[in-house]
C-alpha cells in the first residue's frame, strides 16, 4: 500500500493509474464543542455538575446542582 501526504489545500482529489481499489480521504474538522457553549463556572464548588439554566440562557456549574444534592434527596 502506498501512502500520500498532501500539504496543499485543494477542493479536488484525482487518483490516476495503479491498482488502487480503495481511496480514503480525511480532513480535519472543527475542534471543541459546537457553537457557543457559554459555560459559567464562576460560582463552581467541589462536586458541581454542569446544567442548563434557561433563564440565564447558559450552562452553569455552581452549588445548585452538585453530586451531594442529587444523591441526598435531590430531584431527578
Amino acid at each position: 500500500m502506498t501512502s500520500v501526504n498532501v500539504t496543499t489545500t485543494k477542493n479536488t482529489v484525482t487518483v490516476t493509474g495503479g491498482d488502487s481499489k480503495v481511496v480514503t480521504v480525511t480532513t480535519a474538522g472543527p475542534q471543541g464543542p459546537p457553537g457557543d457553549f457559554g459555560l459559567d463556572q464562576t460560582a463552581k464548588v467541589d462536586g458541581s455538575l454542569i446544567y442548563y439554566d434557561a433563564t440565564a440562557a447558559s450552562f452553569k456549574a455552581d452549588a445548585v446542582n452538585t453530586t451531594s444534592t442529587l444523591t441526598d434527596g435531590g430531584n431527578f
